[in-house]
């Protein structure tokens, strides 16, 4: 150990350590990630390019609806509806508002490379009037095949500008499942291009605040945005291109705010040990060797937890749950990687003067030692298990607006924050053409049984009896031997009474001898969906519980701790969805998205216990010098600030997300915002605190720790009366 340190209690850095630090090496570490983003850099923006969007890439993988959308393909490839809706609102239609009309439908009936509307069926256009004569629709099948869900906006504008040209007297909306996906895909795109700019922004400020130096923040932000993501990015699109990985734009999303909120955590834990070690060690490259060495194993553990409960998504039946999981992996793997090698070395090349104008100098007192949270911990330890007891109530009694939750398959209108175009036209087309809403029920089987099919179709109640059959629009109802049939609905598409008629047209078509029917479209997709998110939850969460377990029982090297520290994160999950719930009836929303409990625990058990792995790991290392008792107090008075800046800055990542104008996105931010704030400033530094107080060494059992002699005998009264001064034996 280097003679100038003040302890000599820490055991010796490994080689590794020292190498991500060293005098020399420290500059090929630099070079090594120069060399990775020059090489790897312009794969990153690609990304886009490689996603999958279609709809089977969302479904879940071994539903009835997939298979039948699968078979489908065989008589009109991938083809969804856009709904052109025309309505004169003071009467009838005449014929000067018809021949309008009919212009805008020539317009998409025209050579599909012009106007921007290759991705429209030109030859399937329709046109429709309604029976009271107000109103004419017309129906224009969209083909994005595999590769063109990110320019069907484009085609989705031309169809606006079309409608534009019916002129005044008409009220003219584009809606139907397309127009809706344009919409969205519209709201995205105002806030996807500045995603990163707006996270960054968010993550400077907090960075600025927290360590009061106008140089500092600059190098998380270097290499989290400018390393950590732009690699992640790169090796993600490169797999996704040449591996078979599938990425959707909900994983790109999120993809940013992870690795920004996660690797920024990081950030600051290694950061802030590396501080403590410049007050211990002369030089630098020491003190660095000392702070990987020890912050190492929590960051490890934490990104570990991260990662393998990301890959738990993998069993998830719905495709965009499954496809999720390996990208975030990824990401957070990454940027662990960046934390552990790119940052050390740019910590050192800039020397102590980065901490400017408050440098840490060799031999001052630690901050953290007298500071607020080591006043807290005090208090804390006057009566920890009155504390720990009536924070649980409290936590329990937040957990009890769960019950307002209302997680369901959220309607089209009901994923909008704002109600766009397309969901006004849905309303007024579901009034003026209730049984043509553009999404009948698709029953698909062998041919030989198409009769028998179709008859019992007209007969299953809540169908519309009178549209049973094959459509103009299909060139031939049998193809490669399975025939083609649609059924129109009674109901809304997307209402339970709508669900109910698909499981009495599957059981009735399923019954016929031979057919081997399949039923898919809209309303089945929607069933199908409900069920399947259904089935991750009571699979996943279980799964993610019990690895949360076993990699905190292997850092921690014991039981009860490990089980402790699960059941405060659940019941600062649960506070949070209680809390959130009644925070989105206020906001007018209707319930919450069905995935949205699912994505909320993985996210907030994941990430939360992160700051758990960093407070117990500290308290732990203390306590093998102090007693479990004093270390806990320790512990908390030196990772309650970098743990609450670290907090602050994952929250207001996951709040990002809280702003955009897609319900399902906003409600996850909101959720994951909230419950990462409840983790650091409750659970973490009055629950977890507290517990460890009350239970003592008993909470390493069944290790030797948890039995092992203590200075003072580990009472409270000795904890309380200690003052280490500086934070070092």
């Amino acid at each position: 150990m280097s003679g100038n340190a003040l302890t000599n209690a820490d055991s010796e850095p490994g080689a590794y350590s020292r190498f991500v630090s060293g005098k020399k090496s420290k500059w090929v570490v630099f070079g090594i990630w120069v060399l990775l983003i020059i090489s790897l850099g312009s794969f990153a923006s690609k990304l886009n390019d490689a996603q999958k969007n279609d709809t089977t890439s969302w479904l879940p993988k071994s539903a009835e609806s997939t298979k039948e959308l699968k078979i489908e393909g065989d008589f009109h490839p991938n083809w969804y509806p856009a709904i052109l809706l025309f309505q004169k609102t003071d009467g009838q239609l005449t014929d000067d508002d018809k021949a309008k009309i009919n212009h805008a439908a020539d317009i998409m009936k025209q050579d599909p490379a012009a106007a921007n509307l290759g991705l429209v069926v030109h030859s399937a256009v329709t046109v429709i009037p309604s029976k009271d004569g107000t109103a004419m629709q017309v129906i224009v099948p969209v083909n994005p095949g595999t590769d063109g869900w990110n320019k069907f906006p484009d085609t989705i504008k031309a169809m606006k500008d079309a409608v534009a040209t019916a002129g005044p007297g008409l009220k003219t909306w584009v809606t139907g499942p397309m127009g809706e996906a344009g919409d969205e895909a519209d709201a995205f795109k105002k806030i996807n291009g500045s995603l990163t700019y707006f996270t960054g922004i968010a993550v400077i400020v907090i960075l600025l605040i927290a360590y009061r130096s106008p140089i500092l923040w600059l190098l998380p932000i270097i290499t989290v945005g400018g390393g950590a993501l732009t690699v992640a990015e790169s090796v993600i699109y490169l797999l996704a291109k040449h591996a078979g990985l599938t990425v959707n734009g909900q994983a790109a999303f999120i993809l940013i705010v992870l690795v920004f909120g996660a690797g920024t955590d990081y950030a600051l834990l290694l950061i802030a040990r590396y501080r403590e070690e410049l007050r211990r060690y002369e030089d630098r490259h020491e003190a660095m060797a000392h702070a990987v060495h020890r912050a190492g194993p929590a960051l490890v553990a934490s990104s570990a937890t991260v990662a393998v409960s990301m890959l738990i998504l993998l069993v998830a039946e719905m495709n965009s749950t499954k496809g999720m999981g390996p990208v975030l992996a990824i990401g957070v793997i990454i940027a662990l990687a960046a934390m552990l090698t790119l940052m050390p070395a740019l910590l050192v090349i800039f020397g102590r003067w980065v901490f400017w104008p408050v440098k840490p100098t060799f031999g001052s007192d630690e901050p953290t030692a007298h500071g607020v949270w080591a006043r807290m911990g005090k208090r804390i330890a006057v009566r920890p298990r009155a504390v720990w007891v009536v924070t649980a109530i409290i936590l329990a009694a937040f957990a009890a607006g769960m019950g307002q939750l209302n997680a369901h398959q959220q309607t089209v209108a009901e994923q909008f924050v704002s109600e766009p175009d397309s969901v006004k036209g849905a309303v007024v087309q579901a009034q003026l053409f209730p049984t043509d809403n553009g999404q009948p029920l698709v029953v698909i089987g062998n041919a030989a049984a198409k009769d028998a099919v179709e008859a019992k179709l007209k007969t299953v109640s809540g169908v519309d009896a009178a549209g049973v059959g094959t459509p103009s629009i299909i060139k031939s109802a049998v193809v490669n031997g399975h025939f083609y049939l649609e059924a129109p609905l009674t109901d809304a598409p997307d209402s339970k009474a709508a669900q109910k008629t698909v499981d009495r047209v599957r059981d009735a078509v399923h019954a016929v001898p031979g057919a081997d029917a399949k039923v898919g479209g809209g309303p089945a997709i929607t069933l199908d969906i409900s069920r399947a998110s259904s089935h991750d939850s009571k699979l996943i969460i279980p799964l993610i519980l019990i690895a949360v377990f076993i990699i905190l029982g292997l850092l921690l090297r014991a039981v009860l701790a490990p089980l402790l520290l699960i059941l405060t994160v659940i019941l600062s999950f649960t506070a949070s969805l209680g809390i959130s719930a009644l925070a989105f009836k206020g906001f007018g929303w209707h319930g919450v998205d069905i995935g949205m409990p699912l994505y909320g625990f993985v996210f907030l058990v994941a990430l939360g216990i992160d700051y758990n792995i960093f407070l117990m790991t500290r308290i732990r290392e203390e306590s093998v010098r102090r007693g479990t008792r004093r270390g806990a107090l320790v512990g908390l008075s030196a990772t309650g600030g970098v743990i609450t800046w670290a907090g602050l800055v994952l929250a207001a990542t996951f709040g990002v997300l809280a702003t955009l104008p897609i319900v399902p996105f906003a409600e996850i931010g909101f959720a994951v915002a909230l419950g990462v704030l409840l983790d650091t400033m409750i659970v973490r530094s009055v629950l977890v605190t507290a517990l460890t107080l009350d239970i003592g060494k008993r909470i390493w059992w069944p290790s030797k720790l948890s039995t092992s002699e203590e200075p003072n005998g580990g009472s409270l009264e000795a904890a309380r009366a200690a003052d280490d001064g500086v934070l070092v034996s």
